[in-house]
């Protein structure tokens, strides 16, 4: 596996370890992770921290040139704030862990022009599936309904 994906997946399981939701993100910059996070919207009671604002947040303020050049990787499909923030700062390109527990707006991406990638991660499915299953209301309430 990937090393970047690998390192998206274990912000994952951090956030898993805190108590809140397993999505892990990382923003890799010619071969160097500039930003790493994952959502923590039950940890710190937030509207929006999710995996990959996490990782915007942590990167800190970067120019636009540093992010058209970026790769974003995460563990599950970018919702639509995600995929806001990810339009918003230019990324080219996306690497998806898994998109089949939640399918964010992939098709949105790709119609403005990023190239994404769709792994089928086991273990990034895994951990989404098992925490469907154990904290059900949780996840209901990540996503809205």
């Amino acid at each position: 596996m990937d090393a970047f994906m690998q390192a998206a997946i274990e912000e994952a399981r951090q956030g898993l370890v805190e108590g809140g939701i397993p999505i892990g993100s990382v923003i890799v910059h010619k071969g160097r992770i500039i930003g790493r996070g994952h959502n923590r919207r039950v940890q710190e009671g937030s509207a929006i921290k999710h995996g990959e604002m996490d990782a915007f947040e942590n990167a800190g303020r970067q120019s636009a040139s540093v992010y058209r050049e970026a790769v974003l990787y995460t563990t599950l499909s970018p919702c639509s704030m995600c995929s806001g923030a990810i339009l918003l700062y230019g990324i080219p390109k996306v690497v998806i862990g898994e998109n089949r527990t939640f399918l964010g707006e992939e098709e949105l991406l790709r119609s403005r022009g990023v190239q994404l990638e769709v792994l089928q991660d086991a273990e990034c499915v895994q951990l989404m599936e098992d925490f469907i299953k154990a904290k059900p209301e949780l996840w209901n309430e990540d996503i809205g309904e």
